[in-house]
């Protein structure tokens, strides 16, 4: 059987139909001739299909393990796009401690009537098992949790779905397929933000959903068609470009984030470290990735002098590129949850969290212990 890093390389390669290109080329247009009044190739307007965004659609979804795949203009419109497969006040489960844009959303369309949701800790299976039931729709999964890295246990959760009924989605960029098939343990859709490690260069903004059966991508497809959700030429053209090189960049970013982890674990002036290598995460992934975060002794200015003294990490929101960024979740990545959500999530301004990159761990690890030395 042909490796997953095999088949992400060749993704792609010599696909031109017209000059027999390595590298398939960039289709910009718009839109495209019809052969005929009443009869379309199979490319007609940009917002609908395009050469590039099918090309990386049909990696992602041989990546996941899945039937389809809709790439999407970011990692939130894929989120949003999983949310028109529900009828008006449908009832969604969710987790109390998601990513605060993706917390921010569905606050926002359960304010509005669109939907229902209840927040909640799904680590904890009992809490599970009370909070859906057969008016439930859709369970949405998050695991690592971002930025606290809680697990939760998708094999199970997908199950307790499955009896009522509901539809399953695991929000799975901080693994990347690499590391967790959400499909495999069976849930229904798995999504991420292609912005992060599938690119991996900080250039992108995008999204993607893959589905584990054809209706349900078609019905994707259709929504990402009529919403207008669809990712760009271009971004898919350099996420597809990125994608080649994901194996060796989750390699060598983990091999970075375990070092920095067992620095952190000794440091007598860190209190916390939050890292996936342990405990569920063996049963259900195949590494535990790059994402960590970690809490020090002296609290929220402690924190804030770490974080403005450092050097080789830069303070910046996002992840998953080949640089290694910090950030204070609180009031960057999470500031839009209303502060009670935040507290419930155990948010505060003292957690540290840090997207690991491919520099050489040495530097990275000499750069934190001399940040730390600042307290």
């Amino acid at each position: 059987m042909t490796s997953p890093t095999t088949k992400l390389v060749q993704s792609g390669i010599a696909w031109d139909p017209a000059y027999g290109a390595i590298v398939p080329p960039l289709y910009m247009s718009s839109t495209y001739v019809w052969p005929s009044v009443d009869e379309k190739g199979p490319y007609d307007y940009g917002r609908s299909n395009n050469p590039n965004r099918d090309l990386l659609s049909r990696a992602l979804t041989e990546l996941d393990g899945g039937a389809g795949a809709v790439v999407t203009s970011s990692g939130m419109a894929a989120i949003d796009l999983v949310l028109n497969l529900l009828s008006a006040g449908a009832h969604v489960v969710a987790p109390h401690d998601c990513y605060g844009g993706t917390h921010r959303l569905l606050t926002a369309r359960h304010d509005q009537g669109q939907i229902r949701v209840d927040f909640i800790d799904q680590g904890d299976l009992d809490a599970v098992r009370a909070t859906v039931s057969r008016e439930t729709a859709m369970v949405i999964i998050e695991t690592p949790s971002n930025p606290l890295m809680r697990l939760s246990d998708v094999a199970a959760i997908c199950d307790i779905a499955r009896a009522a009924d509901a539809l399953s989605v695991v929000d799975n960029t901080f693994l990347s397929p690499l590391r967790q098939q959400p499909l495999t343990l069976g849930a229904d859709m798995a999504l991420q933000s292609t912005t992060k490690y599938l690119n991996g260069h900080s250039d992108v903004v995008g999204g993607v959903v893959v589905a584990n059966t054809e209706e349900l991508a078609e019905k994707l497809a259709w929504w990402a068609n009529a919403a207008g959700l669809t990712g760009s030429p271009f971004d898919s053209y350099q996420t597809l470009r990125g994608l080649r090189t994901l194996a060796l960049r989750i390699n060598a970013a983990e091999t970075n984030a375990k070092a920095i982890v067992a620095v952190l674990r000794d440091h007598d002036k860190v209190t916390d470290v939050y890292y996936p290598d342990a405990g569920l995460a063996v049963k259900q992934q195949s590494g535990p990735g790059a994402m960590l975060s970690f809490r020090v002794a002296g609290g929220a200015a402690a924190a804030a002098s770490v974080m403005e003294s450092i050097e080789l990490f830069r303070l910046a929101a996002s992840l998953g590129g080949v640089e290694s960024l910090i950030c204070q979740p609180a009031t960057m990545t999470h500031r839009g949850m209303a502060p009670e959500a935040r507290a419930a999530a155990g948010l505060d301004e003292t957690l540290i969290r840090v997207s690991t990159g491919i520099e050489a761990k040495e530097d990275l690890i000499a750069a934190l212990e001399a940040a730390l030395a600042s307290i």
